[in-house]
């Protein structure tokens, strides 16, 4: 996956604010969808963990013409216990800060795993669009994240519904790590 870090801040949150402006467009025109057949889908990752999905975020027929997935994560400083309810509840408004950014297509939410992780497992249309996305939101999880915690790994032409039913296509283009938290292993 190389090193990870962030844009520098000029950079990403002049990237922030233009996604936050196309989302409105996007909005007034129906664009974005919150369709609901995947709610309560259990994902299982490979370093033990699992979290279902809360939400998903779809823009037009969420599919790309250039896919990869793209899964990030990140654990929240001072949310423990019912408080995260209401950052589930809240997380709605956070939808700005990403539907607007060229090549965004769909997001899975997913609620907090066993060790207090957050991940949003997207479909992106562009592995080069999907990193930079990361990279510009990180300095937005900086924010409310612990330090640390923020993490992302983008898989080159896959579909992220693709990689979800069969987890064993990423075995041609990331080698096994039985410690990786982004590794989908199952979908239920």
């Amino acid at each position: 996956m190389g090193e990870q870090k962030p844009l520098v801040p000029g950079e990403a949150w002049r990237a922030v604010a233009t996604c936050f402006l196309s989302t409105f467009a996007l909005l007034a025109r129906h664009r974005v969808r919150l369709p609901k057949e995947r709610q309560e889908m259990r994902l299982r990752f490979a370093d033990g963990t699992s979290a279902r999905v809360y939400r998903e975020t779809r823009l037009g027929s969420g599919l790309a013409k250039d896919p990869c997935t793209l899964v990030v994560t990140f654990r929240l400083r001072l949310v423990r216990g019912p408080a995260h309810a209401l950052f589930r509840a809240e997380s709605l408004l956070n939808t700005p800060l990403f539907v607007g950014f060229p090549g965004f297509t769909s997001k899975l939410w997913l609620a907090h795993d066993e060790r207090d992780r957050y991940r949003g497992v997207y479909e992106w249309d562009g592995t080069e669009r999907a990193e930079h996305y990361a990279r510009s939101l990180w300095r937005v999880l900086a924010l409310v994240s612990v330090p640390g915690s923020i993490s992302y790994a983008v898989v080159p032409g896959l579909r992220r519904d693709d990689v979800i039913a069969d987890p064993g296509l990423i075995e041609n283009i990331a080698p096994h790590d039985s410690a990786a938290w982004w590794r989908i292993q199952a979908g239920t």
